[in-house]
Parts: structure tokens; sequence; C-alpha cells
């Protein structure tokens, strides 16, 4: 399996490679100093006898390192190339690995008790509370929101919103019948006396328009009289009823009980009635939405009122000084102050949190193991063996060392005893 170019992996592999390839060449160079030992001692035992325990432990160190070589080496490849059974176990096993990996994690950390236990453990409301209480960090959250927003709505069809506006208006404003809650709501005004605030200002603008206009009443009568009428009582007419125009507002203003008023309380009284009960009444009323809310009136101003909020809505959400972006910073700092003094409702935070990460997890957790098995089914092989390689391949080549060394000692013990048990008869 030819390695992947340095230029190619990350700052942190390349070191890992680094690493394992000095731990390599230690490994190797125990080996050959194993193998160089030996030779000497072989050649030098007969002339001194005491050099056979340095072979013994050289033959044993040398014995040590090459099975241990092989054992590591048969994890990731074939030693030597040679097709021996049960070697290369990581790029043959890739995809078992995968999947035993994913269900170890499923099992052991994607478990509801695990992250309860966890997440209880931590204050959760109280560290984001403490977060948020920085202005920069509320500014930062805001201008992300705004960022995300945006994305939103420039995302957002135009006609699709605009359909949705229509269909939503019509369904909820144009399709209901008007006429029975207009007529409900008018007799409640009527009965709670509600609307003689309103006949109160219209008749102090009636008052005032009057003493401000006197002029509009003149000829507003004599000017349809004969030619024949003397000019004094054109002039007595026009006047009178001026006269009797004010006097008649001034009697309605100063007395609650006036004619004038229960006449409108009797007609408002009658037109709640009819708009609750009179076919004809209802129907005229329907009729009258129906043409003032007409299929193309109805698709144009829903176009217009998004393009409306849509326009003034990205300008405010663009400029780091609109309303809307300040109060959304301030407002987050107040909840970063509320969370860290309010104990309450740093429970109900946290039992919110808490319940919505066991239940994402009691309910994703396959699907997030997954992601652990599908990646690693989709990597190639040598890929994987060189990733997992360069993970632990550090450590395994102190397997080697520790092999070099501990063959060594069992060579040299092995050797001795067998001296001891057997005398002479050892070579």
């Amino acid at each position: 399996m030819p390695p992947t170019p340095t230029a190619l992996l990350s700052p942190a592999d390349q070191e890992r490679r680094r690493a394992l390839q000095r731990m390599k060449a230690v490994a190797l160079g125990a080996l050959v100093l194993m193998a160089v030992v030996f030779a000497v001692a072989f050649v030098l035992q007969t002339r001194y006898p005491w050099l056979q325990w340095v072979r013994a432990a050289a033959e044993g160190g040398m014995v040590g390192a090459l099975a241990d070589w092989f054992a590591v080496t048969a994890l990731f490849r074939r030693p030597l190339g040679l097709p021996i059974p049960h070697t290369a176990i990581i790029p043959r096993r890739k995809d078992e690995i995968g999947s035993s990996l994913g269900e170890f994690v499923e099992t052991n950390f994607l478990s509801g008790q695990v992250v309860r236990e966890r997440l209880e453990s931590t204050p959760l409301a109280a560290r984001l509370g403490a977060w948020l209480q920085q202005p920069a960090h509320a500014e930062r959250v805001a201008t992300e929101g705004a960022t995300v927003a945006t994305a939103v709505l420039n995302a957002l069809s135009d006609d699709d919103v605009g359909d949705l506006i229509e269909d939503l208006a019509r369904e909820h404003l144009i399709a209901p019948d008007w006429a029975p809650s207009l007529g409900g709501w008018l007799g409640k005004v009527v009965e709670t006396g509600a609307h003689h605030g309103a006949v109160d200002l219209a008749a102090d603008h009636i008052s005032t328009w009057l003493a401000d206009n006197p002029q509009t009443f003149d000829g507003l009568v004599s000017k349809r009289l004969p030619s024949w009428v003397p000019g004094m009582v054109v002039r007595l007419i026009d006047d009178t009823l001026y006269r009797e125009a004010v006097s008649f507002v001034a009697a309605v203003r100063a007395d609650d009980d006036h004619p004038a008023r229960r006449a409108i309380d009797d007609y408002l009284a009658r037109l709640s009635d009819s708009l609750q009960h009179d076919p004809e009444t209802i129907g005229r009323l329907e009729d009258a939405k129906a043409s003032v809310f007409d299929s193309p009136r109805v698709r144009g101003l829903a176009a217009e009122a998004w393009e409306t909020a849509k326009t003034g809505l990205l300008t405010a959400l663009a400029d780091p000084t609109s309303g809307l972006r300040v109060r959304a910073a301030a407002a987050l700092v107040e909840v970063g102050d509320r969370l860290t003094t309010d104990a309450a409702l740093q429970r109900r935070v946290d039992g919110w949190a808490i319940g919505a990460a066991v239940f994402l997890v009691e309910r994703y957790r396959h699907d997030i193991a997954s992601i652990i098995t599908d990646t690693v089914q989709r990597w190639d092989p040598a890929e994987t063996t060189e990733k997992i390689e360069l993970m632990v391949g550090r450590d395994l080549q102190y397997i080697r060392l520790n092999g070099t060394i501990v063959g060594a000692l069992a060579g040299v013990t092995i050797f001795t005893l067998a001296h001891l048990v057997l005398g002479g008869a050892v070579a």
C-alpha cells in the first residue's frame, strides 16, 4: 500500500507519520543490534564461554522482535507481501470494524441515561446565561441570527410566499362569514355603551367644523328659493339654518340622553341584529366583501404585503444599528441576566434541554451511530489502514521494542535454566 503523499495529510497526521517512522526505526534498530550481538557472540563463544549467555539473550531478542514485527504488521498488511492466512486484518475487515465501532458508540455513549447523567451534572442554563450576559456575545448571537434569517428570506420564493399568504387570507379572512361576527361585536359595543365615546368625538368635531365654516351655509337653501323672495328673507333662512345646526349639535353634546343619541343606539342595535339574523343583510355584506377582495386584488395585496415585509426585514437585518438588531442583542443580554439569577427559570431551561437531548439521542441514536459505520464503509481499505496506523501505529512499535527486550530476557533465562538443569549438555 503506497503511503499517502505528505502534502495531502493534515498537520496532525504529518506529525503522527514522523513519530511513527521514528519508532519504526528504533524498533528496527533494536532488531539489527540483537542480530549483530548474536553474530559476534556466536563466533566468540568458544573462546569466551560467558558469551553463551549474550548469544542466548540476543537470540531470544531477535525471536521476540521478529514475532512482534509479524504480529503488528499483520494488522495492517501482509508481511513481506505473502498471502499468509489471518493477516492484513484491518483492510480485510474494515466494514466489520466500522460496524463494531458504530455499535460501541451507540451502546456506550448514545444512551439516554448516560446523556441525562452528564447533562444533569452540568449547569447548562447558568453557563448559557453567563455567556449571554456579555454584550459582545449577545451581539454575536444576534449577528449570526441575522445572517441565518437573511439567508432564509433570500432563499424563499416570492411566488410561493405570496401564494401562501393568499391561501391563508382566503381561509382565515375571506372565506368565513363576516356578518355574524361583526353583528355580535357591534351588539356588545351597543350593550356596553362603548360607542358613546365615538359619538362624543364626532359631535365635538362637527361643532368645531361648524364654528370654523359658517360660510358653508350661505346659499345652501336660499339659492333654491324663487327669485321673487326678498333678499332679507333669503339671508334669514340661511342664518337660521346655520344657528339650528349649531344649536342641535350643542344639544347633542350637552345631553347624554338626547333623542339623536337614542336614535343612534337604536339603529346600531337593529344593525347588529340584522347582521346576525337577517339573510338579506348578511348577503349584502358578504357580496360587498367579495367585491372588495376579488381574486386579482387579493393576490396583489398578498404580494405587496410580502414584498414590503421582506424588504423591511432584510434592511433591518443588514444594519447592525437597526432597531431590530439592537433590540435583539439587548433582549439576549436580558435573557442572560435572568438565566443567571432566576433559579426557577434555570431549572425549567435545564429540564427542557435535558429532555430534548435525551429524546433526540434515544430516537436517533442508531441514525447517529450509522454515520460512523457508513463513513468507515465508504473509506478505501488502504486509506482506512493508513488512518488507523497513523493513530495507533507509534504505540504498536513499542510492542516490537518491548518484544525485543522481553525476548532477550526470556532467552537468557531459558538458557540459564537449561544450563543449570542439563549442565554440560548445553552448548
